[in-house]
């Protein structure tokens, strides 16, 4: 079955009464299609932006909250654990109980946490309120995919709205550059906070009326258990990977992550025995899921991790501005936009597999003609490689989201989003720690941190082409029923 045909909803209307089956015409005809894009691809766009806030204006936030250089790595870390520890939760409430009332929600609570963030007086205050945020974008993401996949059955229809949907999250990490860094320097870090709280609340205004619900509710409680040890196991997996950059042989770094080794088994225990498990455990035997998970996570690890922190570095080793800096991220999210929206012309010549393959080659590539850059204060040096991963991840962009809804089935499609997204958030993160400990590893001075970019760029390569590996291998061998 696709999502949003006559069948799966048909099939939902004998078992729901018919105010919860959706008995209305433009719920059984799947909403208003080019409404919701609009909507969902504004808030996810609006998302990316406060979500890529801090990679431009770090060094000015943690100068204003006086944070030392071992504790950066949660100012720009809040944001994907909340996204991580909630993005699951969030797909199969969404799933369960109105992919529309969750997106409403998330919308509106995005505005309210992103305003807060913009008050802020302390590292600890603005990490609280980063992770509020995370949450709140965990809600919107789960949601919009689940939303578009009933709006868009099956077809080049879907194709183009998922290609839009993936543009918006690169468009918003290109804006996000130019806008933060602007308004920073017109002003100071808290103003691009306040403005995008307003921004957030206007869309959660007029939302109601262009979006439809729709829900694939099972019988069952809430899997409460799932969600608070899988959130519980994530909390601990990230928080030893931000301390760990202070020497992973430390006792808390090791209880922590032996916590979360132990969650995490608890998790499956829940999973295995729950009714209405959080994450069906059985979508690891598909191929296609398997491989929509590990694109994700390598994307945050290799791509996101990586492009997190490069802003700061080329600001504290060559002193370029605040504005120089996003004005390059632009350059390269800017190319990823493009590439995202023309993405949907290879549908019928390449897999969404293959194009993730073709996607992380490009990056591992550019990253390599980006080495000394750094240490030789050029700029120009930097443009080719972040053309070519402009490509590479625009193709990332758009690939991601598609498999996400078509690895799992047609009822579930929320919670695919909600398991990729997770999946991306949890190697942002760890990739954050990881690319701010490899640069900082040899000093802060800006020899050291010149050449600790360049290890950053071979470690986020080897990553990308691992990636490119591992996505090739998980094909599908035989044809799952769906």
């Amino acid at each position: 079955m696709t999502i949003g045909s006559m069948n799966e909803l048909a099939s939902s209307s004998k078992k729901l009464p018919a105010h919860r089956a959706g008995g209305h015409p433009a719920h059984r005809a799947g909403g208003r299609p080019a409404a919701t894009l609009a909507v969902t691809g504004a808030a996810t766009a609006l998302t990316l932006m406060t979500y890529s806030a801090p990679m431009v204006t770090l060094a000015d936030t943690a100068t204003a909250l006086g944070t030392p250089l071992s504790a950066q790595a949660w100012l720009l870390n809040g944001a994907p654990l909340g996204l991580a520890a909630l993005l699951l939760v969030a797909g199969s409430l969404a799933d369960d109980y109105g992919r529309r009332r969750i997106f409403l929600t998330g919308v509106a609570a995005l505005g309210v946490t992103t305003a807060l963030a913009a008050l802020a007086n302390s590292t600890l205050v603005f990490t609280l309120t980063r992770v509020a945020q995370g949450m709140a974008s965990a809600a919107i993401l789960a949601s919009s995919l689940g939303l578009l996949a009933h709006a868009f059955p099956a077809g080049p229809g879907r194709i183009r709205a998922m290609g839009v949907w993936g543009a918006c999250v690169s468009g918003g990490i290109a804006a996000a550059s130019p806008f933060a860094g602007g308004l920073t320097t017109l002003a100071n870090w808290r103003l691009p906070y306040a403005v995008l709280g307003a921004l957030a609340l206007v869309v959660a205004a007029l939302a109601p009326r262009a979006l439809t619900e729709s829900r694939a509710p099972r019988e069952g409680r809430p899997d409460l258990a799932g969600a608070l040890t899988f959130g519980l196991a994530l909390v601990a997996l990230l928080a030893a990977l931000t301390l760990g950059r202070d020497g992973w042989l430390r006792a808390p770094v090791g209880a922590l992550l032996l916590l979360a080794v132990l969650l995490t088994g608890a998790f499956a225990y829940v999973e295995h025995r729950s009714a209405t498990p959080m994450l069906d455990l059985g979508l690891l035997r598909r191929p296609p899921f398997l491989a929509a998970t590990a694109g994700g996570l390598f994307t945050g690890f290799s791509v996101i991790g990586l492009f997190s922190y490069l802003p700061t570095i080329l600001q504290q080793a060559d002193g370029m501005s605040a504005m120089g800096a996003a004005w390059l991220f632009a350059f390269w999210s800017g190319t990823s936009l493009v590439v995202a929206l023309q993405a949907r012309r290879l549908a019928g010549r390449i897999s969404a597999r293959h194009q993730l393959a073709v996607g992380f080659v490009l990056h591992a590539v550019a990253l390599l003609t980006m080495l000394g850059a750094v240490a030789a204060d050029s700029w120009t040096r930097l443009l080719p490689g972040l053309l070519i991963s402009g490509v590479g991840s625009g193709l990332l962009n758009a690939a991601l989201p598609l498999l996400a809804v078509e690895s799992v089935p047609a009822d579930r499609a929320a919670m695919g989003s909600g398991a990729n997204n997770t999946a991306r958030y949890i190697g942002s993160a760890a990739g954050v720690a990881l690319m701010i400990a490899v640069a900082t590893a040899s000093g802060s001075a800006p020899g050291d941190l010149a050449h600790g970019a360049d290890l950053a760029l071979v470690v986020a390569a080897g990553l990308a082409v691992l990636a490119a590996v591992s996505v090739v291998s998980l094909r599908e061998r035989h044809r799952t029923p769906r």
